[in-house]
């Protein structure tokens, strides 16, 4: 269970944050050969409710910065205590950011580590440009990376990628799924990855579930692998 009580915010975020009780998991993401974890992606657990009845709690009271802070102060506090030294993927709404003070008083607090933190956007609840092209600036301070999440639905497209200029995009699933027998699959799929590579941009295949699915990712350029196949939350 993670406690924010401790915490450097000020006291109404406290105060909103007591009333969390989170927990987190992690999912490995890994490199080309199945076996080297590149990064872990975080993954909140709320108690007593699911993620998705949580987020819609926070969106009806229009508290969803809550939310924000708690991940990525919750998320590392986790990652730090399990002693993991692989990169750190937190979630982050696409409608939400960091304040120029609270992005300071994290990087002061868990020191500055080049490069080890992947702020992942989100596709849902809704798309805010202003707290996007801050989300940028925010990544800037802390030497991090920016990924897009669920690449292919919802707002996560190519417009998105003109706007956030990621390191980073993950393939979602439902592109990938039986991919291996699948023709349109590999023809958009290769389309996706190309583009991306064109531009500098990692690409990440999201919940692969199969060998066959992960082999021919692989033969296809995919650069980072993530999904059941490989490992499971924990």
């Amino acid at each position: 269970m993670i406690f924010f009580e401790e915490l450097p915010l000020d006291d109404n975020i406290l105060e909103a944050l007591a009333e969390l009780q989170i927990n987190y998991v992690f999912q490995p993401i890994f490199l080309p050969d199945g076996k080297t974890i590149y990064a872990r992606e975080a993954l909140m657990r709320p108690v007593g409710k699911t993620v998705v009845e949580l987020i819609e709690e926070y969106t009806q009271r229009d508290e969803l910065h809550v939310l924000e802070v708690a991940t990525f102060w919750g998320a590392t506090q986790a990652y730090v205590l399990r002693g993991y030294t692989e990169k750190l993927s937190i979630n982050s709404f696409p409608c939400e950011s960091f304040s120029e003070k609270e992005t300071m008083t994290f990087v002061e607090y868990f020191g500055r580590d080049d490069n080890i933190l992947i702020i992942e956007s989100l596709e849902y609840p809704h798309f805010d440009l202003e707290k996007c092209l801050r989300k940028k600036k925010v990544a800037a301070v802390g030497d991090s990376q920016i990924a897009l999440d669920d690449y292919g639905v919802g707002i996560n497209n190519m417009e998105m990628v003109d706007i956030m200029e990621p390191h980073i995009i993950k393939i979602d699933r439902s592109l990938l799924s039986g991919i291996d027998h699948d023709d349109e699959k590999k023809k958009n799929c290769k389309s996706i990855i190309n583009e991306m590579h064109s531009r500098g941009i990692k690409v990440v295949a999201e919940g692969v579930e199969t060998k066959e699915e992960f082999d021919y990712l692989v033969s296809i350029g995919a650069d980072l692998f993530q999904g059941y196949y490989l490992g499971r939350p924990n």
